[in-house]
C-alpha cells in the first residue's frame, strides 16, 4: 500500500485543529490574530498545538477537559506548531523568557505573559496533572463563569 504522506499528514492535521476548534478555542493563523487577541485586556490561554504524540494524547484531551471548572480564561486561544509559523513565532515573541515548546500552554493577563506549561511538562505526564496545572491558573487569575 502506498500512502501520500502529505495526505496523511492534512488529515492529522485538520482533526487536531478541529478538535480545538470544537472545545471552544479560537485559531490564531496570523501575527496580526495574535495581537488583536493578546493586546485584550483580561486573561487569555493559549494552546500551542501540534502533531506529534504527546499533543494528541494529553494536551487536546488536557485543553478540553480543563474547561470543565467554575473559573476560566476571558479568552481561549490556539496556534498551531509548523502550520501557523508566523503566528506561532509571535506568541513565542510574547514569551521571551521560555524556550519553544510544542505542545505547550501559554497564559496571559492584559497581555503579559503569566507563566507556560512546556512540553517537558506534558509529555510524559498524566493528562490529569496538565489539567490540575491549567486549572490552577483559572483558580488564582480568573474570574467565575
Amino acid at each position: 500500500m502506498n500512502m501520500d504522506f502529505n495526505l496523511y499528514m492534512n488529515d492529522i492535521v485538520t482533526t487536531a485543529r478541529s478538535e480545538m476548534r470544537e472545545s471552544g478555542y479560537t485559531e490564531m493563523t496570523t501575527p496580526e490574530e495574535v495581537d488583536q487577541h493578546l493586546n485584550k485586556e483580561g486573561t487569555a490561554l493559549v494552546v500551542v498545538n501540534s502533531v506529534c504524540g504527546c499533543a494528541g494524547g494529553i494536551a487536546r484531551p488536557a485543553a478540553k477537559h480543563a474547561l470543565n471548572y467554575d473559573k476560566l480564561p476571558d479568552q481561549l486561544l490556539t496556534v498551531f506548531a509548523g502550520q501557523d509559523k508566523d503566528a506561532t513565532e509571535h506568541v513565542r515573541d510574547k514569551a521571551p523568557d521560555f524556550l519553544p515548546s510544542s505542545p505547550s500552554f501559554a497564559f496571559f493577563k492584559d497581555g503579559e505573559i503569566v507563566d507556560m506549561i512546556e512540553r517537558h511538562e506534558i509529555e510524559g505526564h498524566e493528562t490529569m496533572s496538565v489539567i490540575t496545572n491549567l486549572q490552577a491558573w483559572f483558580e488564582e487569575h480568573c474570574e467565575e463563569v
